[in-house]
């Protein structure tokens, strides 16, 4: 196989000369074939750097990214958590956390098996991307946790939101997909709102908002089991 060879278009270097304020008519040979040479690699060199630059932008995106959900990984979402928090802090604007957990996983994977609970998983950020806003920042907190950032929205405003997403996931049904007539299993989804409290971290925001879920999620069982 023949080298890679770099040849720039005559017009670049011409170019790049014109902006070096050079003039090749006044140099002898090998001066002007300096010139030129260094001219071809700065050329060659703009490119490689375009080139660098694409690539650690996409691996950055990737970095960010769940590795099975469109939403960002728990890194990037507490990242963004701390960015809004700085935010809310400069402007003294509100600023609401939704912790998330899905009531009934686990007996997916069992029944139907691990795709069928990865499309769950998929169809969840689906959900949670649709009802939130452009500026809201939503992510994967690992296994069936979320979380959704809402930035200048108040408490109720976010208790709102996370009705929303209780009643669009309470309302999931799934099937098994080798056996669309067989039986269904309906996951639903406990939430946990709290408003960030000027001073307050990230850490401890996450934190507060994991354990308001948990004390929904028992309101939620308890519920259940008076109906029943």
């Amino acid at each position: 196989m023949a080298d890679d060879v770099f040849s720039p278009q005559p017009n670049r270097r011409r170019a790049l000369i014109d902006i070096l304020g050079v003039d090749l008519a006044l140099m002898d040979r090998n001066a002007r074939a300096a010139i030129e040479a260094l001219c071809d690699e700065v050329i060659a060199l703009r490119e490689e750097l375009t080139t660098v630059r694409a690539a650690l932008s996409e691996a950055e995106l990737l970095a960010d990214n769940d590795a099975l959900c469109p939403l960002f990984n728990r890194r990037a979402f507490e990242r963004e958590v701390r960015r809004e928090i700085a935010l809310a802090t400069r402007f003294r604007t509100p600023l609401c956390l939704i912790f998330i957990d899905l009531d009934h996983f686990k007996p997916v994977n069992d029944l139907f098996g691990h795709a069928t609970g990865d499309a769950v998983l998929i169809k969840v950020s689906e959900v949670l991307r649709s009802i939130t806003r452009e500026t809201d920042i939503v992510g994967r907190l690992g296994g069936d946790e979320f979380g959704i950032v809402l930035s200048q929205a108040t408490l109720a405003d976010s208790e709102n939101k996370a009705a929303q997403v209780t009643e669009r996931i309470d309302s999931l049904v799934i099937r098994s997909p080798s056996d669309p007539d067989g039986p269904e299993l309906h996951i639903g989804a406990s939430c946990g709102v709290v408003s960030w409290h000027p001073g307050e971290d990230a850490d401890h925001l996450i934190l507060r908002a994991d354990q308001a879920m948990f004390a929904r999620k028992a309101h939620r069982k308890g519920s259940r089991s008076a109906q029943g």
